[in-house]
């Protein structure tokens, strides 16, 4: 069996990816490249490596086997390549962290203050992304860690092996983010019939997943008057009258002023959890403080007042 280095980096970023033009990108090469070095290696390992479907690729059992030790043999070689150039103290202590968008609005960016405080000498490196691109990245070898939300049942975010490491951080529940000078906000609750014809304010959707900041399960077709992917963006739009979006309390500390949480009635609540997600096995010590960090950070989210007490402390 021959494998090339440039095989198997492109077997890595296909798989990261999802597919075979945005690794070329990545990559700097050229589609028909990227698909000669995947053929090669399905020849040289006597395996289909991935599933073509529209959209997108995804690994086959022998692809994921193979991702494995393909991720082993690359973080080696690159490893040696450092400790060459002399870098490894460096790089001993450093991490490199993905997470959904929300979660980079309050609890990334305080725990990665409190890391630089007690261990400056960690680098971390972080990336937003969706829950299927950061699990691709995860066993892909790119990231170490991941802050991602769960919806119920809660289920682990991939189905492949071995199983990634879910650890809980924290439990949000969802309400409805409304302008305080609007017609909902001095309200105790509103009802799904209520807000289901009101303007609101989403991201936008993707293949991956669902559209965020309608409220999950609204009946017809939502009018959706403005789309950002940034929750900043999205609350500001709030507070200026725009429309309404769905978040979560634990975003308090950044909202702006003229913003108020109203939870939804007559339907079952809303629950996410924030988790901590990483492959399975001992991790590195940069990523165990990291860890420390997050979880210090989720702590004091939950402490946050619950709803309905929590509009006291909008303004």
């Amino acid at each position: 069996m021959e494998m090339t280095l440039v095989g198997l980096r492109v077997l890595r970023e296909v798989a990261e990816r999802g597919t075979f033009t945005a690794a070329a990108e990545a990559l700097g090469y050229t589609q028909s490249a990227v698909s000669r070095q995947v053929a090669a290696l399905e020849q040289a390992t006597g395996a289909r490596l991935f599933d073509r479907y529209p959209g997108g690729v995804r690994l086959t059992g022998a692809g994921r086997a193979l991702l494995r030790n393909a991720v082993v043999a690359l973080d080696a070689l690159e490893a040696a390549e450092r400790e060459l150039r002399g870098a490894e103290e460096t790089e001993r202590g450093s991490v490199r962290l993905g997470f959904f968008p929300a979660a980079g609005a309050v609890i990334v960016p305080r725990a990665l203050a409190m890391l630089r405080q007690e261990h400056p000498h960690i680098q971390v490196t972080t990336r937003e992304g969706t829950t299927p691109s950061l699990v691709r990245a995860l066993r892909a070898g790119t990231l170490d860690l991941a802050v991602l939300s769960s919806r119920p049942p809660h289920r682990s975010p991939d189905t492949d092996d071995p199983p990634l490491s879910v650890e809980p951080l924290l439990e949000v529940h969802l309400a409805v983010a409304v302008p305080a000078d609007g017609r909902f906000a001095e309200r105790g609750s509103v009802s799904v019939e209520e807000i289901a014809g009101a303007p609101w304010i989403a991201s936008p959707g993707t293949a991956d997943e669902p559209l965020l900041g309608v409220w999950p399960g609204l009946p017809g077709r939502p009018k959706v008057r403005h789309t950002a992917r940034d929750w900043l963006t999205k609350l500001h739009l709030v507070a200026g009258g725009a429309g309404i979006t769905t978040a979560t309390p634990s975003l308090l500390p950044v909202v702006p002023p003229g913003v108020r949480f109203v939870p939804v009635e007559g339907v079952a609540e809303e629950v996410r959890h924030l988790n901590l997600v990483r492959l399975p096995g001992p991790p590195t010590a940069p990523t165990q403080a990291l860890a420390r960090a997050l979880r210090r950070q989720a702590a004091d989210l939950a402490d946050l007042p619950d709803l309905p007490d929590i509009a006291d402390h909008a303004d």
